[in-house]
């Protein structure tokens, strides 16, 4: 990312100077330097500007990072693409809201697939090394799976009111066709809105000890690139508000106004014996415990994404300098953000006693199988994903709870 890079620059070059005089800059060209013709991107042609592609840096966050991003990858890929399996085989899990999380996870799954190899090493490299093509799809995956991720979360929250709102609403259409066109069209915007990150990012040239030079790959052409910062400003205050604040406040608002409907309908519901009191205590832990779960997915995003926000425009807004705590802070945001795609899993594992049960089914081989398609009565997916009809010593009382509402 360009302010990764940028202040990468900014840190390792105050650093460097002041060691300077006990390094041997001559050595490293012998051994290791690439001496090549580079046209900066001001227009001016040096002959020779040596230039070390695979330069290590020396600092404890060119380990850590790509330690951690290799936990990501693996975590990751394993996660999510066992959750795309276990929705695509059992037609049992086919329903609205978890067609919703498979899409979500197919945006994960493409961007730690192609992106977290290409971004692991940021910090551990000088310079860019996998040229201009890879740097333009970098940023373009980054921005795409963030668009893909948010307006999920959105419509899953809308879908998540929708269904506490109107419970006879998987009545009215075929809601999995519907589902289906909502995330296509997810994926259409957040394609739309990542496509100026598609254009714009470029590898360029900069100077950094003269006549040594680093290659970095930045969200923007250097002629966009001012003195008073404007374009970088106006692009991540944009970012800030379409890709986090916006789509926070809507999703808060929608789980505002679900948990007051849960809670009111809780309390409004009559009590007929001892039968009707089990019914009633059963069907509020479970909307309850649904409440519970799809408002995880969203503190997860907004914890994992907020410290890369702050950083961000802390960086173009705030002339103060550049220091330590910074530093450590923007390495915090940037390892998050990815985390961010592989620990959605996690979350369902933990608190779905179906997804755990199909989890430990394809991925703990020597637990003993049991029969998936049937849901256990305890199961909050079995608890939401049909109508509970309950018979009371005087009459028989219904608790519609739709289809579509089966999430976890």
């Amino acid at each position: 990312m360009s302010e990764d890079s940028v202040t990468q620059v900014t840190s390792s070059s105050s650093s460097s100077s002041s060691s300077s005089s006990s390094s041997s800059p001559s050595s490293l060209a012998t051994q290791r330097m690439q001496i090549t013709n580079v046209t900066l991107s001001n227009g001016s042609n040096e002959s020779q500007l040596y230039v070390d592609t695979w330069a290590i840096e020396p600092y404890h966050e060119a380990i850590a990072v790509p330690a951690v991003f290799g936990l990501i990858f693996i975590i990751g890929l394993v996660g999510n693409g066992t959750l795309i399996f276990i929705v695509a085989v059992n037609k049992v899990m086919r329903n609205m809201p978890n067609i919703l999380i498979v899409s979500l996870s197919m945006g994960d799954f493409l961007l730690i697939l192609i992106s977290v190899p290409l971004t692991s090493t940021v910090y551990t490299f000088s310079n860019w090394p996998y040229g201009q093509l890879a740097c333009q799809v970098n940023h373009f995956l980054q921005t795409w799976s963030l668009g893909v991720t948010v307006f999920t979360l959105t419509a899953l929250s809308v879908d998540r009111y929708l269904a506490i709102m109107d419970p006879m609403a998987k009545h009215k259409g075929k809601t999995q066709t519907k589902t289906a066109a909502v995330s296509l069209s997810i994926w259409m915007l957040a394609f739309l809105l990542a496509l100026p990150d598609a254009v714009l990012s470029t590898e360029s040239t900069r100077l950094h000890h003269p006549p040594y030079h680093i290659r970095i790959c930045s969200n923007f052409p250097d002629w966009l690139v001012t003195a008073d910062q404007l374009v970088p400003r106006i692009y991540y205050m944009a970012r800030f508000v379409v890709f986090f604040a916006v789509p926070v406040v809507v999703i808060a608002g929608f789980y505002l106004m679900m948990a007051q409907t849960l809670v009111r309908s809780g309390e409004q519901m009559p009590c007929e014996g001892k039968i009707g009191g089990l019914n009633q205590q059963r069907q509020i832990a479970a909307r309850k415990k649904v409440a519970r779960i799809v408002l995880s997915l969203v503190v997860i995003f907004v914890v994992c994404w907020l410290p890369r926000h702050v950083y961000l425009l802390w960086f173009f807004f705030d002339d103060a300098y550049y220091n330590e705590f910074w530093h450590y802070f923007k390495i915090l945001g940037f390892c998050l953000t990815y985390i961010n795609s592989c620990v959605n899993p996690f979350a369902l594992y933990f608190l779905s006693s179906q997804f755990r049960k199909f989890y430990n089914h394809y991925l703990l081989c020597c637990l003993r199988k049991v029969m998936y398609s049937r849901m256990e009565p305890s199961s909050t997916m079995h608890n939401l994903n049909s109508a509970l009809w309950r018979a009371s010593p005087t009459n028989t009382s219904s608790v519609h709870t739709p289809q579509h509402q089966s999430t976890f």
